[in-house]
């Protein structure tokens, strides 16, 4: 007897039919960037097809979501201003309080996850409060994040994501959160978080690079994989209810292996880098953009991925509408 496995490759009928995997759209996450000031807002050079919006506009664009599938949006601050100490940062009226507030009101069944770090408000652009040498202060760093998650968990939001990859941020964030009532607001941390050369379009989208020096003295080394195992059993233990990793692509090594190790809801982002490596390739007519789409994401829910967050996200909705 002759083997024919091509029997199943057939027709497109017959290859949805047996299909192993598939990107389902109320598992994508759609990253916002929201500006306080008008003039701030509009297209993004390096990532052609996104933008910043203003609150108004990221509460409009959330509803246009969520007609799509869409069920969850990642926010992103640019606030007016910055200083050392990330002030506007737990601003109760700052700009991303402001936009949890905007869109639970016009669209309440929206997932609205905060993005908690303090590159975005610091005039130094790294992600902590410095010390007199220059370096991140860990503990203080972690009791500002603590001081701006409660203003996020009081505006309405749903989940806030912790992406500075301090040490016992977790923790310390599900007791703040517990002990003043915010007992339903999810942990989405950044676990596994690399010190990548992916994030550089991300940077000027969100106007957070480092002014000297780098993150890799906080950020993961990215010739790891141990240690990320590691530094996910750690979140996990202090209290995170999903863990991600970042990137996603060049990291799909990390997913299957915390797939297989944990049984927690695994994210994964799939950054500005690898968002606008695709588009500048289509751009120059050398690979098909759908079908480029489409093989990337079903590659993270294969790897082992339950959450993708993604630039490609509305695209893929409005082509599909359900699941591939």
């Amino acid at each position: 007897m002759i083997n024919r496995p091509r029997r199943l490759r057939r027709t497109p009928a017959v290859r949805s039919l047996v299909r192993e995997h598939r990107v389902r759209v109320d598992s994508l996450v759609q990253p916002l960037f929201v500006a306080a000031r008008t003039a701030d807002a509009g297209p993004i050079s390096s990532m052609p097809g996104i933008e910043r919006y203003t609150v108004e506009g990221a509460a409009a664009e959330a509803q246009v979501l969520h007609a799509l599938g869409i069920s969850s949006v990642l926010l992103f601050g640019i606030p007016e201003f910055k200083d050392a100490v990330a002030t506007s940062n737990y601003d109760p009226n700052g700009v991303v309080q402001r936009a949890i507030a905007a869109i639970k009101t016009a669209v309440p069944e929206m997932v609205v996850i905060a993005d908690l770090c303090n590159c975005e408000y610091t005039d130094h652009g790294h992600c902590g409060i410095l010390t007199d040498r220059g370096e991140v202060d860990n503990d203080a760093t972690v009791a500002l994040l603590v001081r701006t998650a409660l203003t996020y968990a009081q505006a309405g939001v749903d989940v806030i994501a912790p992406s500075d990859m301090m040490d016992g941020r977790v923790e310390a964030l599900r007791s703040a959160l517990d002990a003043h009532g915010y007992t339903d607001v999810i942990i989405m941390a950044y676990s596994a978080k690399y010190a990548s050369a992916f994030y550089g379009p991300f940077r000027e989208a969100a106007g957070s690079s480092p002014q000297f020096g780098d993150r890799r003295s906080y950020q993961m080394d990215p010739p790891n994989a141990r240690e990320a195992l590691r530094e996910i059993a750690l979140d996990i233990e202090e209290g995170a209810d999903v863990v991600m990793v970042k990137p996603a692509l060049p990291y799909l090594d990390i997913v299957r292996s915390a797939r297989d190790t944990f049984e927690v809801p695994i994210a994964v982002y799939n950054v500005s880098g690898e968002y606008s490596m695709v588009v500048a390739a289509v751009e120059r007519g050398w690979m098909e953009r759908d079908r480029t789409v489409d093989e990337l994401l079903v590659s993270f829910v294969r790897a082992g991925a339950d959450i993708i967050i993604t630039y490609f996200a509305k695209e893929f909705a409005q082509r599909h509408g359900g699941s591939s």
